[in-house]
């Protein structure tokens, strides 16, 4: 078949709660930072072009660590793969509005979707660059990305809340409600907590926790959509921008809100695919040897070649 698909990687985030680049930081066998078994689980289920969105600056970098090396790989198929770079960087933010003095951070996962616009043409999954959304999950979305009509739907790979949360402090996630397999809403839940004994919940309000269930399905921001979601990410921005106090330095405009709006006004519906796929990732500094300790395993077991840096 002729029918392609990208993936776009969002790493131009901070890292802040982490300290340093966690989306370059090594944490492989060989120092494989965790975007590059996203790389190699995409094309080899058979994405063909790779989108980085990057802060400025960051392209040499970037390029060093996979970007050189992704242009040598080729899909199950045999084609060379694609890479492009975005940058996410202020120029992108709409004239009307004024960057407040005190503005370091970016304006969030959808205005950093939209500055990989020009490059897309094609049917795309976007996912975060410092999460490991394991192999089977870009098989998954792939098949489904193909098969999606150009406007009006979307997916997204859910993952179970137990499989997401950290025990080394409190993590945001999506919190997904689901009604005859599709996404009903999503809910940034900013403040989730899990205490040794299993039990988890949402602490937004430390004077009143409200228990989470524990399979509930999480959005872990791995989303597909066809090229018109951009109109759309493009009206929210701007609303957004429109409803921000000049002082605000901190807001951030969010895909799973964006998501939520969309559904909620019947212009989108959102399939919740399912995946034996375990999520890991590094929040916090002592995620890290969890986190090492089972992308090594992965390596001992096969799934992936002795190196990523071959």
């Amino acid at each position: 078949t002729d029918m392609k698909a990208a993936l776009v990687i969002m790493a131009a985030g901070m890292g802040s709660r982490y300290g340093g680049e966690k989306q370059t930081d090594g944490i492989g066998p060989h120092g494989e930072a965790i975007m590059e078994y996203s790389v190699y689980d995409a094309v080899r289920a058979g994405f063909h072009k790779i989108v980085f969105i990057i802060k400025p600056g960051m392209e040499p970098t970037i390029r060093a660590l996979c970007g050189d090396r992704i242009q040598t790989m080729r899909t199950p198929q045999g084609e060379p793969v694609e890479v492009a770079y975005a940058v996410q960087d202020f120029s992108s933010v709409p004239g009307f509005y004024t960057i407040p003095k005190g503005r370091t951070k970016p304006f969030g996962t959808v205005h950093a979707a939209l500055c990989a616009r020009d490059l897309v043409e094609e049917p795309f999954a976007i996912i975060n660059a410092d999460d490991y959304y394991g192999v089977s999950a870009f098989a998954t979305i792939l098949q489904e990305l193909l098969a999606l009509p150009p406007v009006g739907q979307g997916t997204m790979v859910g993952y179970r809340l137990k499989n997401t949360v950290s025990d080394n402090g409190a993590v945001s996630r999506g919190v997904c409600q689901l009604k005859d397999g599709k996404l009903e809403k999503v809910k940034e839940t900013l403040k989730i907590k899990k205490y040794p004994d299993g039990a988890i919940v949402d602490a937004a309000d430390p004077a009143q926790e409200v228990p989470l269930d524990p399979e509930s399905v999480v959005s872990m921001n791995f989303w597909g959509f066809t090229p018109w979601i951009f109109e759309e990410m493009d009206r929210y921005f701007r609303e957004f921008l429109q409803g921000l106090s000049p002082e605000e330095e901190k807001a951030e405009c969010l895909l799973p809100v964006l998501v939520d709006r969309l559904i909620t006004a019947g212009q989108m519906t959102v399939s919740v695919l399912h995946t034996d796929a375990v999520w890991f990732g590094v929040t916090y500094q002592e995620d890290r040897p969890v986190v090492e300790q089972a992308l090594k395993s992965l390596h001992d077991q096969g799934v992936y070649p002795p190196s990523l840096k071959e």
